[in-house]
């Protein structure tokens, strides 16, 4: 599996690695968001968010909504399963349906629906160097 390993120092740097990075991406596509919390996970979000055209201040953590939908080049479906306690539960929010339409999704805390994620997802493993510094770990689809 090739890796790309990104760093970032800062919340800004984060969300523009984002931005950078969501040119890789097309219609279909499944990011896997893997980190602790405040590794920053939602700051990549924004930015990938910003690169399809959507307002990065749209962006926020759907922790309590569990997905959020947005409107850009693509459509962004951005998921949070940090509450859910089953893959049973991303089965009836209709997780399936997104995965396999027209849009990009992201899920942060992808561990907790594992056996739902199709292999081809990209997962991006995050790191905390330190308070500030990010390491990125990239591991494309179909690689």
């Amino acid at each position: 599996m090739e890796e790309q390993v990104e760093i970032t120092n800062s919340p800004e740097q984060t969300v523009e690695l984002g931005t950078t990075l969501a040119a890789n991406f097309e219609a279909g596509d499944i990011i896997c968001l893997k980190g602790p919390l405040g590794a920053g996970k939602t700051h990549f979000v924004k930015g990938l968010a910003d690169g399809l055209g959507i307002s990065p201040e749209e962006v926020q953590s759907p922790t309590y909504t569990l997905i959020h939908e947005h409107e850009g080049k693509l459509p962004l479906y951005h998921f949070d399963c940090y509450r859910m306690d089953s893959p049973r539960e991303a089965l009836e929010i209709g997780a399936e349906e997104y995965f396999y339409g027209s849009g990009i999704c992201v899920i942060e805390w992808p561990e907790r629906i594992a056996s739902l994620i199709p292999a081809e997802a990209t997962w991006v493993t995050i790191e905390e160097i330190d308070r500030k510094t990010r390491k990125f770990v990239i591991a494309q689809k179909g690689s």
